[in-house]
């Protein structure tokens, strides 16, 4: 059950970390010129803020471990969805530029782990 536990709180606290530290509190700047190139700069900062604080729920879903097979497609969706985008629209502006989707790709493999497999494994049979 560890292994569970300590899964589904790093899983959230990447969550929280991108969500909080670098939208809301703007610690990364990069993110909102993200927003700005794809969507434009007259919103940029609100739209930021607001991705920021949708990332912060999602960390408390986690957290909470509640509906955690939907969560993971979720997740998943989400995570696989925005680095397409932004590969395709503004790789020059992402940290790893296009080695960006191996992570997300090695992040979601992580979360198809801790979402499908980790409960079945301390499951009563």
């Amino acid at each position: 059950m560890l292994r569970a536990n300590l899964l589904t709180l790093f899983i959230a606290l990447v969550w929280l970390a991108n969500g909080l530290f670098a939208k809301v509190l703007n610690l990364v700047p990069r993110h909102t010129e993200i927003v700005a190139s794809i969507l434009g700069e007259a919103y940029a900062r609100p739209l930021t803020i607001l991705i920021g604080c949708s990332e912060m729920a999602m960390a408390i879903w986690i957290w909470l471990d509640r509906q955690r097979r939907p969560t993971a497609v979720l997740q998943m969706a989400i995570i696989l969805t925005m680095n397409t985008l932004e590969s395709l629209l503004v790789p020059d502006l992402l940290l790893w530029g296009y080695f960006n989707p191996v992570f997300a790709v090695l992040f979601c493999g992580l979360i198809w782990y801790h979402g499908f497999r980790v409960k079945e494994l301390y499951e009563p049979a």
